[in-house]
């Protein structure tokens, strides 16, 4: 058995082999009923650290999976490595049978010894990854729009030395990483991406494009360089002798509210389209607010990143406060012992903050998982203590953490990893 692999009652846990990619792609593409065929997962291998995959099996047998990817991520205070956890999937008939924690458990663990104090995932299914201290953190808006009906407001901002250029993306990839790199340094939630990154979200495969066009990316530019893109693919179509093309932006980024109108405007104004959405957008996006009747956008509120706080004292000293803050808290945390007890958490507000073991009465007690819920700004720990699920000894310590931990915008992550 390789030096790395670890039991627990009954599954052995160890990172996969190269020839035991195949094998990791099909168990999790089954438990996560992926049509693709796992021979044909071989472009996702220059994304993924196979020192950083785990595998459990029965036997000879891989019944379980999950990977981290190193990411650098924004995060209040600034970018830090984040754990990216992702592929997690149990064969169907291994389901229940401690597969799981034994992967999680195990994966706790690599990540706080390699330093990272926070791993992030976007979950398939809520019910199962609070078991394992994980917290939902942010919000995005899937919006639908009907051309027919919708316009922007005669007043949103312009700039008459902003220009479109529209083209496939592989014309635009240095324009996209430039845009990105500026947005993604300040937007809490996105990562880096590298250039296997960038890679993988330039595919574009002819039998992956269910009836729609290539991608195409319009870009917002000015003499000093692009301000904004989005990627989007259109499919014609009509309906009662009128046309019904449908228009899916797949990424959008802009530096800049004209950037912003001007994108839109030529997303909600191509012709032959009757229908404009888009799967991911922040939940503040500023569309709200940019067309003249906010009805006519059709939006579904879905959870997004979930954030686990891997080594808490670091994580709270590493983050940024928006005012002062002097708290005990009391949390549980029963995969990773090391975070369970009494912290007193001291910040300035004006990037000074320490976390520090006590004996002090608490102000508030919770789970970790409400703690990582809270990490990024946006859930309030206050909506924890309404439900009766985290609990003041202090009356209003939970608005007061809540206060301080506030950003100046919503989180968000671009890319389900």
């Amino acid at each position: 058995m390789d030096d790395n692999a670890v039991s627990g009652p009954r599954w052995p846990v160890r990172p996969i082999e190269s020839d035991e990619f195949t094998d990791f792609a099909r168990v999790c593409g089954t438990a996560l009923l992926s049509s693709r065929a796992p021979e044909d997962e071989e472009f996702r291998r220059p994304v993924t650290d196979l020192r950083r995959t785990l595998a459990a099996f029965d036997g000879d047998r891989m019944v379980g999976t999950t990977v981290v990817h190193p990411f650098t991520m924004a995060l209040p205070g600034g970018p830090r490595p984040v754990a990216g956890v992702s592929a997690v999937g149990v064969w169907p008939t291994h389901r229940r049978r401690g597969v799981l924690s034994a992967l999680m458990r195990r994966q706790l663990s690599d990540v706080h010894e390699a330093g990272e104090s926070v791993a992030a995932l976007f979950a398939s299914e809520g019910a199962i990854y609070g078991r394992f201290g994980y917290g939902p953190a942010n919000w995005t808006v899937r919006a639908r729009m009907l051309t027919r009906e919708t316009a922007l407001r005669p007043d949103v901002p312009r700039d008459g030395s902003l220009s479109l250029r529209l083209g496939l993306i592989a014309e635009m990839r240095k324009e996209m990483e430039q845009v990105h790199g500026a947005v993604a340094a300040r937007r809490v939630g996105e990562f880096q991406r590298s250039g296997a990154w960038w890679d993988l979200l330039m595919r574009d495969e002819p039998g992956e494009r269910d009836g729609f066009a290539a991608k195409l990316c319009v870009v917002a530019e000015d003499a000093s360089g692009p301000r904004g893109y989005a990627v989007y693919r259109t499919k014609g179509g009509w309906r009662d002798e009128a046309p019904d093309g449908r228009l899916e932006v797949a990424q959008f980024f802009a530096a800049s509210p004209a950037a912003e109108a001007l994108l839109w405007e030529h997303l909600l104004g191509r012709d032959l389209v009757s229908e404009v959405s888009a799967d991911m957008l922040p939940a503040d996006t500023p569309l709200y607010h940019l067309l003249a009747d906010r009805h006519r956008l059709r939006a579904a509120v879905g959870e997004s990143l979930w954030i686990r706080l891997v080594d808490l004292p670091r994580a709270l000293e590493e983050r940024s406060y928006a005012v002062p803050v002097d708290t005990v808290l009391e949390v549980a945390d029963r995969d990773c012992p090391w975070n369970a007890g009494r912290w007193r958490l001291r910040a300035d507000g004006a990037g000074s903050a320490e976390c520090v073991r006590t004996e002090e009465d608490p102000d508030l007690a919770v789970d970790v998982s409400q703690l990582g819920a809270a990490y990024l700004g946006s859930t309030k720990l206050n909506t924890y203590t309404a439900a009766g699920l985290a609990s003041e000894r202090t009356p209003r310590a939970a608005a007061k953490l809540d206060l301080a931990l506030t950003i100046d915008h919503e989180p968000f992550c671009s890319v389900v990893f």
